[in-house]
């Protein structure tokens, strides 16, 4: 099978979207031919081969961030990508064309798939359909919302990550869409022996971690009045990410004197990443939403316990009492409550942190991977495709 993604952002570009479109991407490659059309920046080489995917980038010339896209940058992806996509068709013989994040990938893939008539599997991510921290988010804006619901409508499958994304989809663009839930999956981490002072990381302290792009939607500043809270145990958060909302974050740090309570490690290579986890004691979240939520299964995967919101994709596998907590939305009363709760009784965390290395064998990427090849052998099966595909070898 010859597969094409169409994703504006992929690594290093973007954050966990274009991180579990990586891994499904490679993971794919091992059986079939896999290419990805996305957007380039920053001196990335316009065309090149990484792990056995052939990565194909749309130069944007206004993106400012690594992490973080801006408006202008995902138009010039929307008005340039198309072409690019029907080139890569034509030279690759794709068989099938499966687009992440329906803005501002959507209609790029959707145009690269009509002109090509090749068979279209739309995946959702939760943040490209709703995110509450944003006035531009498609939700609000009807035309937004007709366009998106045109989408869904004439892809030949659609795919959510989880149970709250569909629900949103259904919510706000087309109450009769038809579709699948594939959680995402992780890569297994490996975990090389590291020591806190690697990190600059106190040794007798409770830490307490949260890792994530620096965005107002995570909503990190939140996690202060709880660590105020806690000064009656000498506890630490640990920050892995990098963003926009950085500097803020820092500043607010100062002001209410939690500058030394407060460690920035800044963005942080997978090793490195899953070697903090490791060293932490629990994982800590007051993010407004999360689509679907890739570090709670990277924080259970090293063992930790989870507190965060009740609000999101997460639902579908965090269980209140079970892998940690689960708190209503910005009830940071209760949620302080729960962290106490796991500081003085870190038997319990540890009892919790076995039991969610356990859970999460259940999503790692081959798995999910193995449902896409699914979908898509569905998809040439309704449109009578399946003996023209031809070996991928």
């Amino acid at each position: 099978m010859r597969i094409l993604f169409c994703n504006f952002e992929y690594p290093p570009l973007g954050g966990g979207g274009g991180v579990i479109n990586h891994l499904l991407a490679r993971a794919l490659a091992l059986r079939h031919q896999v290419s990805v059309l996305t957007s380039g920046a920053f001196g990335l080489p316009r065309r090149e081969i990484q792990e056995g995917v052939a990565i194909y980038r749309v130069p944007v010339w206004f993106r400012r961030q690594i992490a973080t896209a801006n408006i202008p940058s995902m138009l010039m992806f929307l008005l340039c990508g198309a072409r690019l996509g029907k080139r890569i068709v034509r030279e690759k013989g794709v068989d099938i064309i499966n687009t992440h994040f329906v803005l501002p990938s959507g209609p790029v893939g959707q145009t690269v798939a009509r002109r090509t008539e090749r068979p279209h599997v739309l995946s959702l991510h939760g943040g490209d359909l709703y995110d509450p921290s944003k006035r531009t988010s498609p939700h609000r804006h009807p035309l937004l919302r007709l366009w998106i619901r045109r989408m869904m409508r004439q892809a030949d499958a659609v795919i959510g990550q989880s149970s709250d994304t569909l629900e949103n989809a259904r919510k706000y663009f087309y109450g009769e869409l038809e579709a699948e839930r594939i959680p995402l999956g992780i890569e297994r981490p490996v975990f090389a022996p590291r020591r806190r002072s690697d990190f600059g990381l106190p040794d007798r302290a409770c830490l307490m971690v949260t890792v994530g792009r620096l965005v107002r939607r995570k909503a990190i500043e939140r996690l202060y009045p709880v660590l105020e809270s806690l000064a009656d145990h000498d506890t630490r958060l640990v920050v892995v990410g990098t963003g926009p909302e950085g500097p803020a974050l820092r500043r607010q740090a100062r002001e209410r004197g939690l500058e030394h309570r407060v460690h920035f490690l800044g963005p942080l290579e997978d090793a490195d990443k899953f070697s903090v986890l490791q060293l932490c004691d629990i994982y800590v979240s007051t993010s407004q939403h999360e689509g679907f939520g890739l570090v709670f299964l990277e924080a259970m995967a090293a063992g930790l316990p989870v507190v965060c919101y009740d609000h999101g994709g997460q639902r579908d596998f965090l269980q209140d009492g079970e892998t940690g907590f689960l708190v209503r939305l910005n009830d940071l009363v209760t949620f302080r409550e729960r962290c106490r709760v796991l500081i003085e009784n870190p038997e319990l965390g540890r009892r919790i942190g076995v039991a969610n290395r356990a859970r999460v064998e259940a999503y790692y990427i081959d798995r999910c991977a193995a449902r896409y090849e699914d979908v898509f052998r569905r998809v040439f099966e309704r449109r009578g495709l399946l003996r023209s595909l031809r070996p991928s070898g």
